[in-house]
C-alpha cells in the first residue's frame, strides 16, 4: 500500500462554453472513467478482494479487513450541513469536490464514502444524490439508479419477513398445535428432525431436547405458537418509490385469509430496519446476529416477537450477503469512493455503512482521509453519526465540514419560501446582505450544535455564480466568529477539485490538532431522559410532550429491556423544529413525540416527531416527466 498518493488522477475534461450551463448527466458522461479494476488495483486491493459489476462499479469482498488490520487508520471527516431548502445545498457535492482537492490536487490519499440513494426522491423532488457539476461520482446513471442491487435486496429481505408474521397468524390460528407441529418439524423420508434455527428457539425456550419425538404435549404447543398479538407489528412491507397511497391499507381481503384482514402500511425501503442493518454491520456473523434480534411485534404475553422467533434468519442473511459487501466506484477526477447503504436522515440514521468507512480507513493510510457525509442538518445526520453511528463502529471522528449556502440562509432571515420545480424570487438571486446577517442565526446554532460533540468545525461555503464577494465574506465571517475553526469559499461545482483546495487545507490543518470527541448522552438514561436531551440541547426545544401511544411503547420498550438504547429522531429536516415552516432558529416550542418503534436489530429506538411520515408521496411534477432513454444509443436522459 503506497501511503503517500496512491491513485493516477484522471485529467478532468471540462465541456465547451455553450448557451445553458451543461447538466450534471452530460459532465458524467463527458468524462471517461478508468476501468474500475484498474482503481481497485491503484488503491491497493488484491484480484480476489473484489468483485466486477460491468466497466466501473466493484463489490470489495470483508476479508480485505483482515489482511489490513495491523494498518493505522486514516482521519475521519464527516460532511454535515445548516438546515437545508427544499433544493438541498451539496453536502455531497462538497463530499466530493474535498477528495477531489485531496488526492488529485493535494496527492494526499482520501476516500468518499457516500449513501446509495432511493429511488424515491432519484423519481421524485430531489433527484440524485451523486453530487453535480465537476464534483460528481460516475457514471452518475448507474450511482442513482440500480448500483448494484443491495436496495433491491433489502426490499426482498424485508417483505419475506412480513409475509412470514402475517403468514404464521394465520396458521396458528387455523391448526391444532399438533398439526402445527408436525408442519413446523415434518418428516422426511422417515427421519424427523430440527433445523438448526429450530433448535436455537428450542434452547431459547430452556427446552434442552434435539429429538422432535421427545417433546411433551405443552413443550409442543410453547416450541409452535408464537402467540402474536396482532395489535403490536411494527415491522411494515417496504418499496423503493414515494407512493402515498401505500401509507395505510387494508391486507388480507381476499377469501382465502378471510376473517385475518387487518390495517397495515408501506414504508420506503430504505426506512426498513435491515438497511439500518446494513448500515451499522461489522461483519457477516454480526449482520446475521443483528438481522435475528430484530422486533417485529409482542405476544400475548407481552413479549418481543423476533425475526429469529419466525425462522427467518437464516434467509434473510442469504438475501442480504451481497449486499454487504461495500460498492466501489470513482469520482469526474478518478479518485476512489464507497457507496454503501443509504438510510434517510429524517427517518432512519442518515448515514452510510460503517464497512465502508472502516474499510477506505484502512486503505488510505495514516496519513490519508476519509470523508463521509451525513443527511441533512447537523442536527439530524451529525447528531445520529455522533451518537449512533460512531457508537456502533468505535471510530472516533477527526473533524467535521458544515455546508451552508447563501440561499438558505437566506431563507432562515425570512426570505420567501424555496420550492422545487418553482423559479427563486429576486431575494436570493440579487445581493440581499440583510437576509444573510439574519439567517446565519441556523449557522451558528449547527455550528454550536457540532461543538456539543468536541469536534473542530470548517464551515465550506457552497458559492452559486449569483453569490456576491460581500455575502460570501460576511458568511465567512459570521462562522468564524461563531466558533468555527475556519469557513472556506468552495467552488467546486463549477471547476472541480481545484475549487476546494482551500477547504481541503483547512480540513488537514483541524484534523491534525486532534478532536476531542464525546457523546451527547449516557445511553444507560431513561428513554423519555434521552429523547429531552436531544431535544433541548440539539433541537433547542423547551421540552417534550409524549403522546398516550408513545408513553406506552416507552413502557413496554423499558419492560422488555431495550431501554439502553440510543436515540433515532425521526423528524422534518426542514426546521430545528418539528414545524417545516419554521425557519432560523425556533424557540421555546414543545416537541411531540406521536410514536415511538424500535429497532433492536439496528441498535436505536426511533421516536416519530409530529406528523412525520415513513413513505414518501410524489409532487404535483416528479422529475421522472424528464426522464427518458435514447433506444438508439441506449443514454438515460434527464436524471440529475
Amino acid at each position: 500500500l503506497n501511503i503517500h498518493g496512491f491513485i493516477l488522477p484522471t485529467r478532468l475534461r471540462h465541456l465547451p462554453p455553450m448557451c445553458f450551463p451543461p447538466s450534471d448527466l452530460e459532465i458524467s458522461r463527458a468524462q471517461t472513467p478508468k476501468a474500475v479494476d484498474v482503481l481497485a488495483k491503484e488503491i491497493g486491493l488484491l484480484a480476489d478482494e473484489i468483485e466486477i459489476y460491468g466497466k466501473s462499479k466493484a463489490k470489495v469482498r470483508l476479508s480485505l479487513l483482515e489482511r489490513l488490520k495491523d494498518q493505522a487508520d486514516g482521519k475521519y471527516v464527516l460532511v454535515a450541513g445548516i438546515t437545508p431548502t427544499p433544493l438541498g445545498e451539496g453536502k455531497s457535492t462538497v463530499t466530493v469536490g474535498l477528495v477531489q482537492a485531496l488526492t488529485a490536487h493535494l496527492n494526499i490519499n482520501s476516500f468518499a464514502c457516500l449513501r446509495q440513494p432511493s429511488q424515491g426522491p432519484t423519481f421524485g423532488v430531489k433527484g440524485g444524490a451523486a453530487g453535480g457539476g465537476y464534483a460528481q461520482v460516475i457514471p452518475m446513471e448507474e450511482f442513482n439508479l440500480h448500483l448494484t442491487g443491495d436496495i433491491h435486496a433489502i426490499t426482498a429481505a424485508n417483505n419475506l419477513l412480513a409475509a412470514a408474521i402475517d403468514t404464521r397468524i394465520l396458521h396458528e390460528n387455523t391448526q391444532t398445535d399438533k398439526a402445527l407441529y408436525n408442519r413446523l418439524v415434518p418428516s422426511v423420508n422417515g427421519v424427523r428432525e430440527f433445523s438448526s434455527i429450530q433448535l436455537a428457539r428450542l434452547k431459547k425456550l430452556g427446552i434442552n431436547k434435539t429429538d422432535p419425538s421427545a417433546l411433551t404435549e405443552e413443550e409442543v404447543s410453547k416450541f409452535a405458537r408464537l402467540n402474536i398479538d396482532p395489535s403490536t407489528i411494527t415491522w411494515q412491507r417496504v418499496l423503493d418509490t414515494n407512493d402515498r397511497f401505500l401509507r395505510k391499507m387494508t391486507i388480507g381481503q381476499a377469501p382465502t385469509e378471510k376473517g385475518y384482514s387487518r390495517q397495515a402500511q408501506f414504508d420506503i425501503a430504505v426506512a426498513s430496519e435491515i438497511m439500518a442493518v446494513l448500515a451499522l454491520t461489522d461483519s457477516l456473523a454480526d449482520m446475521k446476529e443483528r438481522l435475528g434480534r430484530m422486533v417485529v411485534a409482542s405476544d400475548k404475553d407481552g413479549q418481543p416477537v423476533t425475526a429469529e422467533d419466525l425462522g427467518v434468519t437464516g434467509a434473510l442473511t442469504v438475501l442480504m450477503k451481497d449486499a454487504i459487501k461495500p460498492n466501489l466506484m470513482q469520482t469526474l477526477e478518478g479518485t476512489p469512493v464507497f457507496v454503501h447503504a443509504g438510510p434517510f436522515a429524517n427517518i432512519a440514521h442518515g448515514n452510510s455503512s460503517v464497512l465502508a468507512d472502516k474499510i477506505a480507513l484502512k486503505l488510505v493510510g495514516q496519513e490519508g482521509f476519509v470523508v463521509t457525509e451525513a443527511g441533512f442538518g447537523a442536527d439530524i445526520g451529525m447528531e445520529k453519526f455522533f451518537n449512533i453511528k460512531c457508537r456502533a463502529s468505535g471510530l472516533v471522528p477527526n473533524a467535521v465540514v458544515l455546508v451552508a449556502t447563501v440561499r438558505a440562509l437566506k431563507m432562515h432571515g425570512g426570505g420567501p419560501s424555496v420550492t422545487a420545480g418553482v423559479p427563486l424570487k429576486r431575494e436570493y438571486t440579487e445581493e440581499n446582505i440583510q437576509l444573510v446577517a439574519d439567517g446565519c442565526c441556523n449557522l451558528q446554532k449547527q455550528i454550536q450544535i457540532a461543538q456539543l460533540f468536541g469536534v473542530p468545525v470548517i464551515v465550506a461555503l457552497n458559492v452559486f455564480k449569483t453569490d456576491t464577494r460581500a455575502e460570501i465574506d460576511l458568511v465567512c465571517e459570521l462562522a468564524k466568529r461563531a466558533g468555527a475553526f475556519d469557513a472556506v469559499p468552495c467552488y467546486h461545482w463549477s471547476i472541480g477539485g481545484k475549487g476546494t483546495v482551500e477547504l481541503a487545507r483547512a480540513v488537514r490543518e483541524a484534523a491534525s490538532k486532534g478532536s476531542r470527541f464525546r457523546f451527547l448522552y449516557d445511553v444507560q438514561l431513561p428513554i423519555v431522559e434521552k429523547i429531552r436531551t436531544i431535544a433541548q440541547a440539539v433541537y433547542g426545544a423547551k421540552d417534550i410532550e409524549l403522546s398516550p401511544e408513545a408513553q406506552s411503547k416507552i413502557d413496554r420498550y423499558t419492560q422488555q429491556g431495550f431501554g439502553n438504547l440510543p436515540i433515532c429522531m425521526a423528524k422534518t429536516h426542514l426546521s430545528l423544529s418539528h414545524q417545516p415552516d419554521k425557519k432560523g432558529v425556533p424557540r421555546d416550542f414543545i416537541l411531540p413525540i406521536s410514536d415511538v418503534r424500535a429497532s433492536i436489530g439496528a441498535g436505536f429506538i426511533y421516536p416519530l416527531v409530529g406528523t412525520m411520515s415513513t413513505m414518501p408521496g410524489l409532487p404535483t411534477r416528479p422529475c421522472f416527466y424528464d426522464i427518458d432513454l435514447d433506444t438508439e444509443t441506449e443514454q438515460v436522459k434527464g436524471l440529475f
